[in-house]
């Protein structure tokens, strides 16, 4: 059997931890079906928050790296499928794997199918019913001219079914008869299989003298939360209030963008009580290891990450969601989390509900943690 050259797209530091579940499935168990190249677009160009990541993953250097770097999204996009288009049309390739919802997804995913190559999205159905994110926009968009569609949730599952998707599944499948399938979640593959290592290789609670369920895990980084001064400020002054009041140190890995937005939208006197205070511990960008030993050792988390929203859950944590609709419902309805938005009362009152309530269960949502392997599989068999 020859080897279907696959080409992955990745560009935001999510994609990059997403991709390495299905890079370490075809280097265990896929070599002689799948050869991959990897192709990064730029879209994250920091250096901690993109080739540190490489390292700890275990992702093989990529190929081609477009180094589009920030940008408006139409401009930023159209960099992208310009570089991503000569790629294709000298590689040949026989899928293009794109991840998620980001402008790297949407690139990847329009300029292969442009030029009739099958598109492979993973993390396909999901829906936060707000065409106001861009994320939004971007994966029903690539749902639709994809040719295998892995989404990890029933509710993926049905979203999709919903919008038209047939739950046929063809021989082999096409752009205009696709194949869907459930696989389960690739990063809680991810999660599962580094959780041991974080456990034997991060120092990162000894070095910040943090103590197991004596602290709350924070990340904010959407545009809507850092980027709106109103938002900002509500969001501060509830982590404020709470670390005043819960005996209960925050750790805030700060994201770059986040990092400048405090300095230029906080209320000056809030700013100087955020520095000043003891309890409210602002440390660099953490390395994927070292996040999940701050998530396995916290007693809770708040944030408006989707990644961090699934990984409290994975690791047995409530988390507040500092957003108005998340994709992960089932959390939600589950009751392992609360959606506050930025409104200040709710992050507190979303807050002390999570905190108080001790009967968390912990359902199968997420698949078996050998998702990877299923979605190589697939590609071998379908296209």
């Amino acid at each position: 059997m020859n080897k279907k050259k696959i080409i992955t797209i990745i560009g935001a530091r999510p994609q990059i931890i997403k991709s390495s579940a299905i890079s370490r499935a075809i280097r265990t168990k896929f070599q002689n079906e799948i050869e991959e190249l990897i192709v990064h677009t730029g879209q994250h160009y920091d250096e901690n928050m993109s080739e540190v990541f490489f390292e700890e993953m275990q992702i093989p250097k990529s190929h081609f790296n477009l180094n589009v770097g920030s940008g408006s999204h139409g401009l930023q996009t159209a960099k992208m499928m310009e570089g991503l288009e000569t790629i294709f049309l000298a590689e040949k390739p026989a899928a293009v794997i794109v991840y998620g919802d980001t402008n790297s997804t949407i690139a990847g995913g329009l300029a292969a199918a442009k030029i009739h190559i099958p598109v492979v999205h993973i993390e396909a159905g999901l829906r936060s019913f707000n065409k106001a994110m861009p994320e939004e926009l971007n994966r029903i968009a690539c749902d639709h001219f994809s040719t295998l569609l892995f989404t990890p949730t029933a509710t993926g599952l049905e979203n999709l079914r919903k919008e038209g998707f047939s739950a046929t599944i063809h021989s082999k499948a096409t752009i205009d008869h696709p194949n869907v399938y459930q696989c389960g979640d690739i990063m809680f593959d991810n999660s599962m299989y580094f959780s041991e290592i974080s456990d034997k290789q991060s120092t990162i609670l000894k070095i910040n003298d943090l103590e197991k369920e004596k602290y709350i895990l924070c990340t904010i980084h959407r545009d809507s939360n850092t980027d709106i001064a109103e938002n900002l400020n509500s969001i501060f002054r509830a982590l404020l209030h709470i670390s005043e009041n819960k005996n209960l140190k925050i750790v805030l890995p700060i994201h770059p963008r986040t990092k400048g937005k405090m300095e230029e939208l906080l209320d000056k006197e809030l700013l100087q009580k955020i520095k000043d205070s003891g309890s409210i511990l602002i440390i660099p960008p953490a390395g994927f290891l070292d996040i999940i030993a701050l998530e396995k050792n916290a007693r809770i988390i708040i944030s408006d990450s989707g990644g961090l929203q699934k990984e409290s859950f994975f690791f047995k944590k409530p988390c507040v969601i500092l957003r108005e609709q998340t994709e992960w419902v089932e959390i939600i309805e589950n009751g392992n989390a609360l959606l506050a938005g930025s409104d200040f009362q709710r992050i507190i009152d979303s807050f002390s509900v999570l905190f108080e309530k001790t009967d968390f269960t912990f359902p199968d949502f997420y698949g078996d943690g050998d998702a990877a392997s299923f979605i190589c599989k697939k590609i071998v068999e379908d296209l």
